[in-house]
């Protein structure tokens, strides 16, 4: 059943936003979705108003078209996670997602569509997320203040709280959360060390024998600068903390290493994140992205991604956060997916387990497929959905997000599979001109809706958006948006992302022209010669 919600208010701060089965209070949705005896009614509770509520004999339903919107029509229901069985089919859940960025808006946009979540907050969220009716967002929330989460979830009745962001895990809000009882998918602050410190990443890879890239710890500039020059360029110097994505600089010569340990340990650009580098054997090969649900003892695939971390075409000039993805990787073949479990992904598990810090979460292994060996390296952990390969990730998952979540929670992630659609699926980053350096905020951004309606299959995803006084988007951040398509192919996706992009009135903005590069032939890219 579903309900249709013709119109309602929410005071003092609250506006809730439709997901596939209306709109609703969480405190009250257990008892009303239960009994479902209420029809054309109106009624109030004292921060509540709703009015003109309809029920229909169907409940809400994707169209069969992956790239229709969403329609009413009536349907035998079935659990859409192979392995989690039916069990939990009448669970509700209520969703609240941590973070404010693309992955934030990419992970609503598919709880969104999950049949067992009834309702999902955001916070802080952004304008983009709250103005495609993705979440309701909390801006007010501060999601540094565990206390107040924690609040906020009892008060609207949440049942799975999603961390986005790394920042919030490595600073133990999972820990918290998890304390008192709240389902929460990350891992805990002493988990999240495999993304927060380098170097402890780089322990468990010797402890426990999984392959990744030769390396030395230094906090002493001269002792990191002799090893250097004893192994010679390219080399690659890593701050050990959290950097922001900016930490990891690939010296081709020797006096760029020298400038980037001076920069780190000496001058301190990083604070306390770089007050210890590591100095990395540089790997040769083809970069891919590969991630796994994880529930503290079993782990399963997800489909695999790639980006582009440097900012220009081709590859060239400095690191970004990511410019763009594409999925599936053709470089990542079945063979050596299975292999990336056995020997990488499989391993940690075990080794966090063994630890005695178990990790329940997505855990985010960037590789290089080695040029001489052809075999997958661990060049780096994220305890968190990639960004922008969420967002392709989150538009090809046809299944129910929030129960398979809430199942690595538990601890029943055995078993379980996930349905994707097939084809594959593009994101173009539009940034501020200037990024990933010094840019302009407030820079007027127009044409979205046009954008995402210029061809099937397109979804735009905000990263750094508001909303200004005239009510138009403006770009608050480096990454603003993450312009998002589904294809037959690559080919397909890859036209209908740049179509959406080219209809984007954006002077402030810039993008890469080329994502896919890897993947398509160069003569798919004349039409930017």
């Amino acid at each position: 059943m579903a309900m249709a919600f013709a119109t309602f208010n929410l005071s003092p701060s609250l506006r809730f936003v439709s997901n596939n089965k209306g709109f609703f209070d969480s405190q009250l949705s257990n008892s009303f979705l239960s009994s479902h005896l209420f029809l054309g009614t109106s009624f109030s509770v004292p921060t509540l108003s709703f009015s003109t509520i309809l029920q229909t004999s169907c409940r809400p339903h994707i169209n069969a078209s992956p790239c229709s919107s969403t329609s009413f029509r009536c349907f035998a229901q079935k659990s859409p996670v192979d392995g989690l069985g039916s069990n939990g089919a009448s669970e509700s859940l209520v969703v609240l997602v941590i973070g404010g960025g693309g992955r934030e808006h990419a992970l609503c946009y598919a709880l969104q569509r999950s049949p067992s979540c009834d309702a999902v907050f955001c916070a802080p969220g952004n304008a983009g997320i709250s103005s495609s009716g993705n979440a309701t967002c909390i801006p007010e929330l501060d999601i540094s203040d565990s206390s107040a989460v924690i609040s906020f979830c009892r008060k609207w009745g949440v049942g799975l709280v999603v961390v986005g962001p790394e920042a919030p895990l490595v600073s133990g809000l999972a820990n918290d959360l998890v304390k008192v009882g709240i389902p929460t998918f990350g891992p805990s602050a002493e988990a999240a060390a495999l993304e927060g410190s380098k170097n402890f990443m780089k322990s468990i890879c010797d402890k426990y024998g999984i392959p990744t890239a030769k390396y030395q710890t230094f906090s002493d500039a001269s002792a990191a600068k002799q090893y250097i020059k004893e192994q010679g360029a390219p080399i690659v110097i890593k701050a050990d903390g959290l950097a922001a994505g900016k930490g990891v600089i690939v010296a081709m010569t020797l006096e760029e290493a020298y400038e980037a340990v001076d920069s780190m340990l000496v001058e301190g650009i990083f604070g306390s994140a770089g007050c210890r580098v590591i100095v990395e054997e540089f790997l040769e090969g083809e970069e891919a992205s590969f991630f796994a649900l994880v529930d503290g003892e079993n782990a399963i695939p997800l489909e695999s991604a790639q980006d582009h971390k440097r900012v220009g075409d081709g590859d060239t000039g400095p690191n970004t956060g990511g410019m763009g993805a594409y999925s599936p990787a053709p470089v990542l073949t079945e063979e050596l997916q299975s292999l990336v479990m056995e020997s990488i992904i499989l391993p940690t598990v075990k080794g966090m387990s063994a630890e005695g810090c178990k990790f329940v979460g997505v855990l985010y292994a960037g590789l290089m497929i080695e040029k001489k060996s052809g075999l997958p390296k661990l060049i780096e952990y994220n305890v968190r959905f990639g960004d922008p390969e969420c967002q392709v990730l989150m538009i090809r998952l046809e299944s129910d997000l929030a129960k398979v979540l809430l199942a690595a929670c538990r601890g029943e992630l055995k078993g379980v599979s996930l349905n994707w659609s097939p084809g594959s699926a593009m994101v173009v980053v539009m940034a501020s001109q200037g990024y990933p350096g010094s840019y302009e905020k407030g820079t007027v951004i127009q044409s979205l809706e046009e954008a995402e309606n210029v061809a099937p299959c397109v979804k735009i995803f905000h990263a750094g958006t508001a909303l200004d006084l005239d009510g138009n988007f403006v770009a608050t951040g480096g990454r603003v948006l993450g312009v998002t398509a589904k294809g037959r192919d690559l080919k397909e996706a890859r036209d209908r992302a740049y179509d959406a992009v080219e209809e984007i009135k954006w002077p402030g903005g810039f993008y890469r022209w080329d994502i896919g590069w890897r993947a398509l032939p160069q003569n798919e890219f004349a039409r930017n010669a």
